[in-house]
């Protein structure tokens, strides 16, 4: 566990920007693996390699698989995921449907994370969100709505955003 203290009045820990990606349409994929979530990217440029970039994300997602993970990307490096344990999948965070819930399949799961990482560079990142199914062979995976969808008003249709705040260092 990282502990990070800033001084009161040295000015780190200001907000120097902030940039961030609203996707409000759906995405469905069938996947196995970890795939880009269109939509969900975008660059940042930090005016200090010493900046750090706090990621924020928040997601609607439901599966037809009761397993679904998304993890914060730099470039084409996974960043803000577990630590390795055998077979087990490193991601920033996990969404579960309920399989024995009555009607759980007119229902999407939000999945919430933040990190704080510290890219040092000066030069455009690029961070974007990738999205999958942990078990089993390639199902669907749905983004902004339920797995089943009908013209009814308890079915619903959401957003999913990432934020990214350059943080002065």
């Amino acid at each position: 566990m990282a502990l990070i203290t800033l001084g009161a009045n040295s000015g780190k820990g200001k907000v120097l920007q902030v940039v961030s990606a609203t996707k409000s349409d759906t995405q469905v994929t069938s996947t196995s693996t970890f795939v880009d979530i269109s939509g969900l990217s975008l660059s940042i440029t930090p005016s200090s390699s010493s900046n750090k970039i706090l990621l924020v994300v928040n997601m609607n997602i439901d599966g037809l698989e009761r397993y679904m993970a998304l993890k914060f990307v730099r470039g084409s490096t996974d960043i803000g995921i577990g630590d390795a344990d055998g077979s087990t999948t490193r991601v920033t965070v996990a969404s579960q449907r309920n399989h024995s819930a009555t009607n759980d399949h007119y229902v999407m799961h939000n999945s919430s994370a933040s990190f704080l990482d510290t890219p040092n560079t000066t030069s455009a990142t690029t961070y974007k969100i990738q999205a999958g199914l942990t078990y089993g062979t390639a199902q669907n995976l749905y983004i902004n709505r339920p797995r089943v969808t009908d013209d009814n008003t308890y079915v619903h249709r959401g957003i999913s955003t990432l934020t990214a705040f350059e943080i002065q260092g």
